[in-house]
């Protein structure tokens, strides 16, 4: 929980939307548009064999800021063996697109990882209560499949 905290104290930078910036190997891109996106690993590094999850979310919703936070905590835990170094985090804002919104009003968050074809397959929704250590564990399992 320590960690999470400490990090969301982190992760919140001050800067205008749609800026992008690098923070201590951290790719952060801030869209006000559909999506925004979230790498471990600095711009230079990104390649077409990287894993990629879509996080489904809106604006004001408590439970989707909740497991961004949690996402973004465990790109950057360590000591554990399920690294997400390799995984890029896209945010995508339903209010944006009117397919989201339809598909996915009720159900957010609603986490999708990308499958090699190009196509979205939706996970398994993850409890709220999760601990990083764990919501890492099952992310990198979801992921490796």
């Amino acid at each position: 929980m320590a960690i999470a905290v400490a990090f969301a104290a982190a992760a919140r930078p001050s800067c205008p939307v749609g800026l992008a910036f690098t923070r201590q190997k951290t790719r952060w891109v801030f869209s006000p548009l559909a999506s925004s996106s979230y790498s471990a690993q600095p711009p230079s590094s990104t390649s077409s064999r990287r894993k990629q999850l879509i996080l489904y979310s809106k604006p004001g919703c408590c439970l989707c800021d909740g497991l961004k936070e949690k996402i973004q905590a465990s790109f950057f835990l360590s000591g554990t063996p399920y690294s997400l170094h390799d995984v890029d985090l896209q945010i995508r804002d339903i209010t944006t697109n009117p397919e989201w919104e339809r598909a996915y009003q009720y159900e957010i968050p609603v986490l999708a990882r990308v499958l090699s074809d190009g196509t979205e397959e939706i996970l398994p929704r993850l409890s709220p209560r999760l601990g990083v250590e764990l919501l890492q564990k099952k992310l990198a399992a979801a992921l490796s499949q």
